[in-house]
C-alpha cells in the first residue's frame, strides 16, 4: 500500500483496512456493514482493528448523530469548519443526510471560507461555528465572554451537546487526517497542501 507522497499527490491510507468480512461480528452487525457503502464505513475500517473500542465510538457516534437537540444544519456547519482546521479530508469531503433535509447547501458551506462576514448564516450558527473553531484552534481562548455569547442562543444542555459534539470532531478528525484515507474522495481532495470543505464535488452520504 502506498504510504509515500509523489509529486503533489498524498499518497494514499497510511493504515490498513479491515475488509467488512473480517470485522468483529458484532461490530459487523451494529453498523449494518453489509449493507454500508465503504465509503459510509469510513473510518471504522480501520478502527475495526481494535473491535471493542470500534463499538464505543459506534455508540458515542450514534448518540451524538441521533440524540440532539440542537438542528442537523447547525452542527454540520460546525463539523466541516472543524474539518477545515483539522485538514481533515474525508470530513470536508462528505456531508450528512440529516444536514441536507434540515436545508444545507453548497451555498451555505462556501459561507464557511468566512463565516463570521456571512450574512447567510444565523447569529446563532456563527456563534457555534466560533465555538468550533476556537476549538480547534485556540481552545484556550473560549473565555468566559465565548460562553456568554453562546447563552444569548443556547441553552445549557445546548451547550454541552456542541461542546462534546465539537471535540468528537476535532479529536477524530485529526486522526482521521493522519489516515489519510482519500482513496474514494472526489479528485480536488487528492492533492494540494490545503483542501477546503467549499468550493467544489462533496459527497452526499444516504
Amino acid at each position: 500500500m502506498q504510504t509515500q507522497n509523489q509529486g503533489s499527490a498524498l499518497g494514499g491510507t497510511r493504515l490498513t483496512m479491515v475488509p467488512v468480512e473480517e470485522f468483529d461480528p458484532e461490530l459487523r452487525e451494529l453498523v449494518k456493514a453489509d449493507e454500508r457503502t465503504p465509503l459510509e464505513l469510513g473510518l471504522l475500517r480501520v478502527h475495526a482493528h481494535r473491535p471493542s473500542h470500534a463499538k464505543a465510538i459506534v455508540g458515542l457516534h450514534a448518540a451524538l448523530w441521533t440524540d440532539r437537540l440542537l438542528p442537523d444544519r447547525l452542527l454540520e456547519l460546525v463539523r466541516l469548519r472543524i474539518a477545515f482546521f483539522n485538514q481533515c479530508r474525508t470530513c470536508m469531503a462528505v456531508r450528512y443526510p440529516g444536514a441536507i433535509e434540515d436545508g444545507l447547501t453548497e451555498d451555505l458551506v462556501c459561507s464557511l471560507e468566512k463565516p463570521h462576514e456571512a450574512t447567510n448564516l444565523s447569529a446563532a450558527e456563527r456563534a457555534a461555528i466560533r465555538y468550533g473553531e476556537l476549538l480547534a484552534t485556540d481552545h484556550l481562548a473560549i473565555n468566559d465572554d465565548v460562553y456568554d455569547d453562546l447563552r444569548l442562543h443556547f441553552t445549557e444542555e445546548q451547550i454541552v451537546e456542541l461542546g462534546a459534539y465539537s471535540a468528537f470532531c476535532v479529536g477524530f478528525g485529526r486522526l482521521g487526517a493522519t489516515w489519510n484515507m482519500i482513496e474514494e474522495l472526489p479528485e480536488r481532495f487528492h492533492e494540494g497542501d490545503v483542501a477546503t470543505p467549499w468550493g467544489g464535488e462533496a459527497i452526499a452520504l444516504t
